[in-house]
């Protein structure tokens, strides 16, 4: 596979994170070790397909911090009810695997909401469809239409909230516009 070559700056992101994954793992943070783990990462980066992870470009920070605050609240309130479902319900429990079809069709941002859901207990993300940006949530306590319903709303609640973070203009208009509709 034909890689377009990436300027050293254009990858300089990737390979600082690569450098800071290199000591995190060796738990050595030495000159020596660093030099290395640099070596290793400008190798990887060089040598192996990385698709480009195309950024929007902005970060609203006031944002990012109210969804912090909501993402915990919702991981607070979950853990609660998976600890009631499990000690009530126990193997009655309903489960169910939904389909969400995303708004934005950005690696990043498909990448970043999995990861948020996955993040929440009694979510699961279990399979993506990158090409149309579906995602596939194993959900617990889904025991009906209006539940699984409940479940694409979150889901595209949290998408929408990433879009207010780190969405590209264009995504953020669009999801302004559907809101407004």
């Amino acid at each position: 596979m034909s890689r377009r070559r990436v300027s050293l700056r254009q990858e300089l992101p990737l390979l600082i994170w690569l450098l800071f994954v290199w000591g995190a793992l060796w738990q050595d943070f030495s000159p020596g070790n660093l030099l290395f783990g640099a070596l290793v990462a400008v190798v990887v980066a060089r040598l192996f397909y990385l698709p480009p992870v195309e950024l929007g470009g902005r970060f609203n920070v006031l944002r990012a911090i109210v969804f912090a605050g909501i993402f915990l609240a919702k991981v607070v309130a979950a853990s609660w009810q998976v600890l009631y479902l499990a000690v009530a319900r126990g193997p009655k429990v309903i489960s169910a695997v939904v389909a969400v079809p995303l708004r934005s069709h950005s690696d990043l941002l498909v990448t970043a909401t999995g990861h948020v859901i996955s993040l929440i207990p009694g979510s699961l993300v279990v399979e993506v469809d990158r090409s149309t940006s579906t995602l596939y949530i194993h959900g617990i306590n889904v025991r009906n239409a209006e539940d699984a319903a409940r479940l694409r709303k979150d889901v595209r609640d949290t998408e929408a909230g990433l879009i207010r973070i780190m969405g590209t203009k264009d995504e953020l208009s669009a999801l302004n516009q559907e809101a407004a509709a």
